[in-house]
């Protein structure tokens, strides 16, 4: 692949993803695990990528959420079928600043912004009518006002010590390259893995 730093190998392949991806090219699943070592999975768009890491948003008090306050370790897995290719990325989770998530948040639409406002995300509801009943009553209270981001929601980062680009070959042969770093101020070094 000709590359030795894997970010931007990344930025190059995210930018392909984009243009051949049908829908949410920024997808990825999200696995975090609790104190004890119990895992569990979802998918998170990723806003942002750069030379500190992934990022994305959610609730403090989500599952996800709690699971990074206790472990703060997670990975990350972008599967791009159109391509034949995917990326791996295991790395120390870290929570944005007030300003960073300030600054998604603002970028949301309105809507999205008022579901995670009246949404205590990941907590049982009774019904999909009173979820939505939840956020018309919040739309109600704002009004034309600004619609401010709670204080329970913000951005996380997921700086990388390990980030794997896999392509997939007919023959099953797919292609392995891996990237690995022991502190996150080293250089990054990688070799090649049997399939």
């Amino acid at each position: 692949m000709g590359i030795e730093e894997p970010l931007t190998l990344f930025g190059m392949w995210f930018e392909e993803a984009v243009a051949s991806e049908p829908t949410l090219p920024d997808a990825a699943s999200l696995a975090t695990a609790t104190a004890e070592g119990r895992p569990s999975n979802r998918v998170v768009l990723v806003k942002r990528v750069s030379d500190l890491g992934f990022e994305f948003h959610t609730s403090y008090h989500s599952y996800k959420g709690k699971e990074m306050a206790a472990n703060p370790l997670a990975a990350l897995t972008y599967h791009w079928k159109s391509l034949g290719r995917s990326v791996r990325v295991e790395g120390r989770v870290e929570q944005l600043s007030a300003e960073e998530s300030d600054a998604y948040w603002y970028t949301r639409p309105r809507e999205s912004r008022i579901s995670a406002r009246s949404s205590e995300q990941s907590r049982i509801i009774g019904s999909r009518e009173e979820l939505e009943a939840r956020s018309a009553a919040e739309a109600e209270r704002i009004g034309d006002g600004e619609v401010e981001r709670p204080e329970h929601w913000g951005g996380y980062r997921v700086v990388p010590h390990r980030i794997e680009f896999w392509t997939h070959r007919e023959d099953r042969f797919h292609e392995r390259l891996e990237f690995t770093r022991k502190t996150e101020d080293a250089e990054w070094k990688h070799r090649l893995l049997q399939p």
